[in-house]
């Protein structure tokens, strides 16, 4: 959803330090207008404290932000324009859900008329327009929730901010919720921004995510972008499975792993550089051992152990699958039932795995 206009939040150099600590570390980001934007990221990777920068509730050691063309690096949170949500909801206990969602529509002096017709509205946005006279304790979980999206969005901002919203809940409503959620960001068209450690959450609903680590961006991109093709072997490995290889570029376009020599992209790495090769197990194929003709990067392979997930089979290889020095490594391979069924794969039975080379990605090592 990007696009060649002026981005609606601009993030300049924004570092902020608690004391010795530097938690943002010169974050630069663009975000654009109706855009959903995941921050995604382990826990004190700085997620929270750059949504706290955008919002004004923690401001910045240095750098600037800028929302819709005007510098609000220095305003106050309640100058900004923006509704927030919290993971606690942060809901008035002694107020009714119709006062939760009118508070902030009352503090700009609204007449009363108004606030009743736009909390209705919002009632009936959010799906709970026969609950107005309840009071937060009565609700569940997700209905807080949704008041708690009502009530940030009773003043129409212009950016919405999310902080973890629905890490409280529990996980059918989640899923639920967040499917809820980002429809009504598309009908609404408002500009959104998301914290989150739940890769599935991102996924799913961001436009772009934005992958955090020890207080820089690792990487900006799409939910596909980011997963099919992640810059760095943290990303890699955060995001999804990973199986992660040593291995030593032999020569262009061939890498050394144990004692096999696999084909792959070797482009930014020269002979005798050493990396961490990758692939992910849904990406391992599964052939029949009488195969005869086979693809290149193709092995003998014995299956160690099973464990069924559902719609797939997450297998182990056994030790030695590419001989050498990594005999005491383990892969993931993942099949689906049908496969499973098709060729018999049990544990300790064989099969030949392909790992086919535009599949592979080849990472530096930095340690």
């Amino acid at each position: 959803m990007t696009s060649a206009k002026t981005p609606y939040l601009t993030i300049q150099n924004l570092t902020k330090k608690f004391g010795d600590f530097t938690a943002l570390d010169d974050i630069s980001l663009d975000v654009y207008e109706n855009e959903f934007v995941c921050f995604l990221g382990p826990s004190g990777c700085g997620k929270t404290t750059l949504l706290r920068a955008i919002a004004g509730l923690d401001i910045q050691t240095y750098g600037t932000v800028i929302q819709d063309e005007i510098d609000i690096s220095a305003l106050p949170s309640s100058e900004r324009d923006f509704g927030i949500v919290f993971q606690s909801y942060a809901l008035f206990p002694n107020l009714t859900v119709h006062k939760n969602i009118a508070y902030g529509l009352e503090n700009r002096k609204m007449p009363k008329s108004e606030i009743l017709t736009r909390v209705k509205e919002l009632l009936e946005l959010v799906g709970l327009p026969d609950q107005g006279d309840k009071y937060p304790a009565q609700l569940s979980g997700g209905q807080q929730q949704r008041v708690a999206l009502a009530r940030a969005m009773a003043t129409s901002p212009g950016l919405l901010l999310l902080d973890e919203p629905l890490s409280a809940l529990d996980a059918r409503v989640r899923v639920h919720l967040r499917s809820e959620i980002k429809d009504l960001q598309r009908r609404l068209g408002v500009t959104t921004i998301m914290v989150t450690h739940d890769q599935e959450e991102a996924l799913t609903m961001a436009d772009r995510i934005v992958v955090m680590n020890q207080g820089i961006i690792d990487q900006v991109g799409t939910p596909e972008e980011i997963y099919r093709s992640p810059r760095t072997d943290f990303v890699a490995d955060f995001i999804g499975t990973m199986n992660f290889m040593p291995g030593c570029v032999v020569k262009k376009g061939h890498v050394l792993v144990g004692a096999t020599t696999l084909a792959c992209d070797t482009n930014g790495f020269d002979k005798g550089d050493l990396v961490n090769v990758a692939i992910r197990p849904e990406d391992i194929n599964a052939q029949d051992i009488s195969d005869k003709d086979s693809a290149d990067n193709t092995l003998a392979a014995t299956i160690d152990s099973m464990e069924f997930l559902g719609s797939f089979y997450r297998a182990t290889l056994a030790k030695g699958l590419f001989g050498g020095d990594l005999n005491s490594d383990h892969l993931l391979a993942d099949f689906s039932i049908n496969l499973v069924r098709r060729k018999n794969v049990l544990p300790n039975s064989n099969l030949k795995v392909a790992f086919p080379k535009d599949l592979i990605r080849l990472y530096p090592v930095t340690s």
